[in-house]
């Protein structure tokens, strides 16, 4: 089975404006999601890390990433083929509540 990472991004506003009983599906799919094992979480501050050449790390608040709408969360699931990722991560709160959510196949390190 292939693994993939999804970054979910979505605002409050977005959230808000979806229907109660859209989103009520969208947390129960992830509550099964979870008691499946996926590894998922909501976004918190991010900071950046750098260690240029091994020279010394420094860090900086903020995220890297640019984009209209907040990092909300991430998750690293299970799934036969992407298009069975993708099926997955439509379902998810970020995907119905007017937000959007990356699928990211992952591969082993060489």
């Amino acid at each position: 089975m292939a693994r993939f990472m999804t970054i979910g991004y979505g605002d409050q506003d977005g959230y808000d404006r979806t229907d109660a009983t859209v989103r009520d599906r969208a947390h129960a799919h992830d509550a099964k999601l979870r008691e499946a094992g996926v590894e998922s979480g909501i976004a918190g501050a991010a900071v950046q890390v750098r260690n240029h050449d091994g020279a010394g790390t420094t860090v900086t608040d903020g995220p890297f990433m640019s984009s209209t709408l907040p990092v909300a969360g991430f998750a690293i699931i299970e799934a036969e083929s992407m298009e069975e990722a993708i099926r997955l991560a439509s379902l998810t709160p970020c995907a119905v509540a007017h937000g959007v959510v990356e699928v990211w196949p992952l591969t082993e390190p060489v």
